[in-house]
């Protein structure tokens, strides 16, 4: 028995059959008692290699999502009066504007819960089965700038052109290069018919110009993001303010 069980390991490490050994035992055990028929027991093997998979493609999925803590919207306070009401979030968390390839575009303030957001709906769309990526704009012009050179870069600008979704956090927070703004557009016009992209900024359309430097290239660049867009302005007081810690003990001075 014993060499029985260890040729099945080594049959199912060859083939990577990685959710069927560790409950084998269990699942013969069970049968016996059970007098289950061999189908049913094959079955069952076969449903322990597909959650096996499953769990692992999840896990993968969240790994290369490069999601920040605390994305999680079930845990977002909808109470807080931000511009997007309860209704629209639920909406957006439905994720039918991914099918769509539909945009969004957070805009407003430091504070108010553009990035919380767009994770949060990034999480959703990993949890539902969609290739989606959450980057910061620094992130993405490191990506453009060393592609060509570098290995591990190819592979993610690689990733993210099969993306159904790209979440780029912070766009035209800083100005870019001529180079830079031409390889961002060339980005995007790779994507944007293929996938859904959800942006946040704290600058209006108009200011873009400006931080590329190039009319041309920013018209061009919002011709594609605005056409299929639902542009969300969020507002009020910045969350981290209101919330600001101090290593003060708090007493009457």
């Amino acid at each position: 028995m014993e060499s029985v069980n260890e040729e099945i390991k080594q049959l199912c490490e060859q083939f990577r059959l990685g959710g069927i050994y560790p409950g084998l035992q269990q699942a013969v055990q069970q049968a016996e008692k059970d007098n289950t028929g061999y189908g049913a027991f094959t079955l069952g093997l076969l449903k322990a290699e597909a959650e096996h998979r499953s769990r692992k493609d999840r896990e993968r999925r969240l790994k290369t999502a490069g999601l920040p803590a605390g994305a999680d919207l079930d845990n977002f306070d909808t109470t807080v009066d931000n511009g997007l009401s309860p209704r629209k979030l639920s909406q957006l968390r439905e994720l039918n504007w991914i099918d769509q390839i539909f945009n969004v575009v957070l805009m407003g303030p430091s504070g108010v819960g553009k990035t919380r957001i767009a994770s949060g709906l990034c999480l959703d769309a990993v949890r539902a089965g969609y290739k989606a990526y959450f980057r910061t704009m620094q992130d993405i012009v490191s990506t453009l700038r060393t592609k060509d050179a570098v290995p591990s870069q190819n592979t993610e600008y690689r990733r993210l052109l099969k993306a159904n979704l790209i979440v780029i956090d912070d766009i035209m927070l800083f100005p870019l290069q001529k180079e830079i703004a031409v390889a961002f557009f060339n980005f995007i016009n790779h994507v944007y018919e293929n996938a859904s992209i959800v942006i946040t900024t704290n600058k209006a359309p108009a200011e873009w110009a400006k931080m590329l430097d190039d009319e041309v290239i920013a018209t061009a660049l919002l011709d594609r993001i605005l056409y299929r867009c639902e542009i969300i302005r969020l507002s009020g007081e910045s969350y981290r303010m209101k919330n600001r810690k101090s290593f003060f003990e708090k007493q009457n001075d």
